[in-house]
């Protein structure tokens, strides 16, 4: 395996000149002083570091409480243990992230190396270079550093553990969070998984598998927002149905004192989809089974295989000219406040916007530099980004991923509003989050991060009645050809041999959400067991 990966590693670098993993022009932080719960979570840490010993701590610590400080304390310590350690995190913008501020941060002793897609070959070269001169280092990485031959690993840490991003979707399909627990008994280590809304898994880890649990209950700076959650399908008059007058009001209050605001929406472009008026036919994708959605320059898009049409003269089916436009997406939100604020500077943050990294990369910057007063975007920008000067934070369509047929949807919606709620008041004592919804649902009465683990037990309460992790195991599986009628067959071959397996119970084989991607039609198949 280690001569594999060197011969993969010689040939991306065989053209290539190394240059320096880390430098001694990189400017070092002044001292911070920690806070009485951080001080207590690193000296809880620091002997399983001194001497070395498996042990998972699930470190819960609210937005903006600094666990970011506790994994910089943990790190140097290991450093000068002469142990390396290994920092992952789901996506690799998180991980570019965080190697930049590390590197702003750390002393320019402590070498720190990337291992991802973004990462070049030369830096790849240079790591391993490293590791094979058995020197102590930082890595940070994604998916691929936990299969690293790594001779003095002492630590590993990762961090927003609830993340669905460790589960590696191509080859190898290795849940890395699992592979990194797996490691880390193997070695006798250290592991500290580190969120501010933890996995159900994790907690359930905790109060049954003898895991450690610490918390950080306060912010290192300015104070939680006050949440407000407000009907969109009440009978008020506003300027634009997907505005309340609640946030319209907040939104000019906070242009007006020059503080900054994010607008949150899952969900890229205009609309969810165009449908007839005349026969109701929805455009759709040939190759996929989703509908397309429309853009702001007047195309049809496919998310799942990045088809593109224009925008259709007449429909297909009927002939008919008129359509509905169903739905909202950050597209159409921008230019909804464009008309409604039309001096703000109004920037955007998804997927399309992020497809071009020079462009996300210059929104980012101009928002952290105040050059941006509103934010618009989707899932992208609720992970640990940390904009000091935002007062306010609207969610659209609070409640729109609660419906989906997964049995974690109640727990995933949750993370994802406390996640973007936490990007508010960083550094301030007045911040506000609106949480606009088309229900009341009972997952808002714990929308707050203070009380994120009340959550735990209704929602483990629930899986219990109904059999879902983490109580039992759970495994799924999926079969794919791009003909119907051979994944249909298959599907059932592959769940009668199953059945006949008694202490297995089989769900399926069922048509998934998406059931046909790039003209290849799947089937799924769930065990529990």
């Amino acid at each position: 395996f280690m001569k594999r990966i060197e011969s993969f590693l010689k040939e991306d670098t065989m053209r290539d000149i190394a240059e320096p993993a880390y430098t001694t022009e990189i400017k070092v932080q002044k001292t911070v002083v920690l806070t009485e719960e951080q001080q207590t979570c690193i000296s809880a840490l620091t002997p399983y570091l001194i001497t070395p010993s498996y042990h998972a701590t699930v470190l819960h610590g609210v937005t903006g409480s600094g666990k970011t400080e506790i994994y910089k304390a943990l790190l140097t310590t290991a450093y000068k243990e002469g142990k390396t350690t290994l920092l992952l995190l789901p996506e690799v913008s998180l991980a570019v992230q965080f190697e930049r501020i590390l590197k702003e941060q750390l002393c320019s002793t402590i070498p720190i190396f990337s291992f991802h897609s973004a990462t070049t070959p030369k830096q790849k070269q240079l790591l391993w270079n490293h590791l094979v001169e058995q020197k102590a280092a930082l890595i940070i990485g994604v998916h691929v550093p936990i299969l690293l031959p790594i001779p003095k690993l002492g630590l590993i840490l990762v961090d927003e553990e609830h993340e669905a991003g460790f589960q590696e979707k191509k080859h190898p399909k290795i849940n890395t969070k699992q592979a990194a627990i797996l490691r880390a008994h193997q070695a006798g280590i250290p592991i500290v998984l580190g969120s501010a809304t933890p996995s159900i898994a994790s907690l359930y880890n905790v109060q049954k598998r003898g895991w450690h649990l610490l918390q950080l209950k306060t912010r290192f700076a300015g104070t939680f927002p006050a949440i407000k959650t407000v009907s969109l399908t009440d009978k008020k008059e506003r300027k634009n149905f997907w505005i309340s007058t609640e946030l319209y009001d907040a939104l000019k209050q906070r242009l007006l004192v020059k503080e900054q605001s994010i607008i949150f929406l899952n969900r890229r472009g205009v609309c969810f989809f165009i449908q007839c008026k005349t026969c109701s036919f929805i455009f759709s994708c040939n190759s996929c089974s989703v509908s397309l959605t429309l853009h702001a320059d007047n195309s049809l898009r496919c998310h799942y295989c990045d088809y593109s049409g224009r925008y259709p003269a007449a429909c297909t089916n009927c002939k008919g000219t008129e359509f509905l436009k169903k739905g909202i997406g950050t597209e159409q939100i921008v230019t909804i406040l464009q008309k409604l604020f039309p001096t703000a500077r109004i920037g955007r943050a998804d997927l399309d916007a992020t497809s071009n990294k020079k462009a996300w990369k210059q929104t980012i910057t101009a928002f952290e530099k105040r050059e941006l007063d509103i934010l618009v975007g989707t899932q992208t920008i609720t992970k640990g980004y940390h904009f000091p000067h935002v007062t306010l934070v609207g969610v659209i369509w609070a409640d729109i991923n609660l419906n989906f047929p997964f049995y974690n949807a109640q727990e995933t919606t949750l993370q994802q509003l406390i996640q973007v709620a936490g990007r508010a008041g960083r550094q301030s004592d007045h911040s506000l989050v609106i949480m606009q919804t088309m229900t009341d649902h009972p997952i808002f009465k714990h929308i707050s991060e203070i009380n994120y683990l009340t959550f735990y037990d209704q929602e483990l309460a629930r899986r219990e009645q109904l059999g879902y992790p983490p109580l039992i195991r759970f495994a799924e599986i999926e079969i794919k050809h791009t003909k119907e009628d051979v994944v249909d067959h298959e599907a059932h071959l592959v769940a009668a041999l199953l059945m006949q397996q008694p202490t297995i119970r089989v769900l399926g084989p069922a048509k998934p959400p998406v059931a046909r991607i790039k003209k290849v039609c799947s089937r799924k198949i769930y065990l529990k067991a």
